[in-house]
């Protein structure tokens, strides 16, 4: 199945009970209350391994014992990780893609290494 993509708005495009928009702001606040449910593994930069941003945006990771995992969240959430650690430039990326990402997580939940 090859991929839709529409010429829109994506903050507003809805399947017909959430926008995208909606979608996106739930997993950026559920991935901040993982990070603060697990603040030893976690951490938040503004800046890349090599130096570079996204205006209005920073990089938020965590090491778990299935692998890294990272996203770019809004910088409203950067206050909400108060006490995470925080280093000048992110760790080194190990490649990890989104699907990566999805495994991981999932791996970790069944796993029970909580």
């Amino acid at each position: 199945m090859g991929m839709l993509v529409i010429n829109c708005d994506t903050d507003r495009a809805s399947d017909g009970y959430h926008t995208f928009g909606e979608l996106y702001h739930h997993r950026q606040l559920l991935y901040v209350a993982l990070m603060k449910s697990h603040p030893k593994m976690s951490w938040k930069s503004l800046r890349h391994e090599d130096g570079s941003a996204h205006d209005g945006w920073f990089i938020a990771g965590m090491r778990t014992p299935k692998g890294d995992i990272s996203y770019h969240l809004k910088e409203e959430f950067w206050f909400m990780l108060h006490g995470i650690e925080t280093p000048e430039k992110a760790p080194p990326f190990d490649g990890h893609t989104s699907k990566n990402v999805l495994e991981r997580i999932e791996d970790w939940v069944v796993d029970g290494s909580w």
